[in-house]
């Protein structure tokens, strides 16, 4: 038999339910190609032994012929997601010796759907980031990497590079402007950002509540509808949790997508946009067309606002959410005595590194007298067009397609970005406007550049039909061929 660790997770479940090997052994295969892959920095901690229990009950659930949905698949767990007495840390300082006494729902529903837990993944600190840099930890190295490190984009860039490289069977993540759809193209992986509301957000450490969503990131289109309908659902401890039925997400997979109207929107071809990613687009429109759909232009015309907004909406957010860590409640204090006003000062300072900072001041600074109506206020209006502009599009077609990034992964500690943070969120052109319009949408990678290096495209959806987005996705995942690490 192939690396079992290669597996899809839908292929796994039929091979455990054959008992071609156990979970016992399973499970201890991740744990070795986590150990020997330390140089992609994708865990930060990682729980050998309760795993190795959690592997032992599933055993004894297939003994008895009682498996779960996803009984026996080793997940590994963006460090976003509060974990019962195991350490949660936002890859910041500032929670660095952090133990929830509670599990969130995302991760409470896997593992009552028998999932092993492997570890908690790195981050961009508290989410903040496209490309693992900002991470407290150090950054992910993207397994694509050759002669070069580079980026698994962000900020669930330990989710994608522990998927890419074998380091788990799946992987949680969170989107707040991208951040499972960008590093799932750079890491030539699956994400699906779900429905706002669909994914509760209970025990998910704040970045921007009213763009947050959890999701999954897995190997294939298959696997994160596996995911998805287990991590999915109505939960009362979040107020922003919506009271929708869970479909059964597989059975969208063999639905016919004749007839199907799918939009490209003119205002994602920019001027200067990238000829590869350009040709690849029109190709995967081609697949669609091969199959019966019905590919035609569509416009979003607010789409040029769309990132100006989102930087005004996500700090003000997170300079509220942020407002928490004061060195007094829980997390990082700093030493020394000292009055109140400093120790505020210098926990802050401390524990926060520098992109947090710089989003925690913009954000207080929308928010601000006499600069609200200005930004925010403005920002908000603005939000509310861009979902219009949306809602007239799905009058027109049933599914949106576009690139996922402009770009593909770029070397860790490029000059170009780190010269100006603003050639970093130039990166997230193509995903916040769905976040800002609560959308679900999806990356899958279509094929790789001439460098080598993987490139997603963007399937974008009507609000709770990730149903259709991942039919035809599972269209163009069959066409495309693509064949990962």
């Amino acid at each position: 038999m192939t690396d079992i660790t290669k597996l899809t997770i839908h292929e796994t479940l039929d091979e455990l339910k054959k008992k071609n090997f156990s979970v016992t052994e399973l499970t201890k295969a991740y744990l070795k190609n986590i150990d020997q892959a330390e140089r992609y920095n994708a865990y930060i901690t990682v729980c050998a032994e309760r795993a190795l229990e959690q592997a032992k009950t599933a055993d004894q659930n297939y003994a008895k012929g009682t498996p779960r949905p996803l009984e026996g698949i080793p997940l590994g767990i963006k460090d976003l997601f509060c974990t019962k007495d195991i350490r949660t840390t936002a890859a910041s300082h500032m929670l660095g010796n952090f133990v929830p006494p509670y599990e969130s729902t995302v991760t409470e529903k896997l593992l009552n759907d028998g999932a092993v837990f492997l570890g908690k993944l790195n981050l961009d600190e508290f989410a903040m980031g496209g490309s693992n840099e900002t991470s407290a930890f150090g950054p992910v190295v993207n397994p694509w990497s050759k002669d070069v490190d580079l980026v698994p984009g962000g900020s669930s860039g330990g989710s994608a590079a522990a998927v890419a490289a074998h380091l788990c069977a799946g992987a949680t993540g969170t989107d707040t402007g991208g951040s499972i759809r960008e590093p799932a193209a750079f890491c030539g992986c699956s994400g699906i950002k779900p429905t706002y509301g669909r994914c509760s957000r209970y025990g998910i450490i704040a970045f921007a509540s009213s763009l947050d969503q959890a999701g999954p990131i897995a190997q294939d289109v298959t696997d994160c509808a596996l995911l998805l309908e287990s991590m999915s659902g109505y939960d009362a401890k979040d107020s922003t949790s919506y009271p929708t039925d869970v479909p059964n997400f597989v059975r969208f997979l063999h639905e016919d997508i004749k007839g199907l109207v799918v939009g490209m929107p003119k205002e994602y071809r920019p001027e200067g946009l990238n000829p590869e990613v350009a040709a690849y687009w029109d190709k995967t429109a081609e697949m669609l067309r091969a199959r019966g759909a019905i590919v035609k232009e569509i416009s979003l015309p607010h789409t040029q606002y769309a990132l100006a907004t989102y930087y005004v909406l996500a700090p003000a957010e997170a300079s509220s959410n942020l407002a928490r860590y004061d060195g007094i409640r829980y997390g990082y204090r700093a030493s020394g005595d000292c009055h109140l006003d400093e120790l505020y000062i210098k926990t802050r300072t401390q524990g926060f590194g520098a992109e947090v900072k710089r989003r925690i001041m913009i954000g207080t600074y929308v928010l601000s007298a006499g600069y609200y109506d200005a930004y925010y206020l403005k920002a908000q209006k603005m939000r509310r067009l861009i979902h219009d502009d949306f809602m007239k599009a799905f009058e027109q077609c049933d599914v949106i397609l576009t690139p996922t990034s402009p770009i593909t992964a770029f070397p860790i500690g490029d000059k170009e970005m780190l010269k100006n943070p603003i050639n970093m969120y130039l990166n997230d052109v193509f995903t916040v406007s769905v976040n800002l319009a609560g959308l679900p949408a999806m990356s899958l990678p279509i094929g790789l550049a001439a460098n080598g290096l993987p490139l997603g495209m963007q399937l974008i959806g009507k609000p709770f039909d990730e149903g259709t987005i991942l039919n035809v996705a599972a269209k163009i995942e069959e066409d495309a061929g693509f064949e990962r690490l």
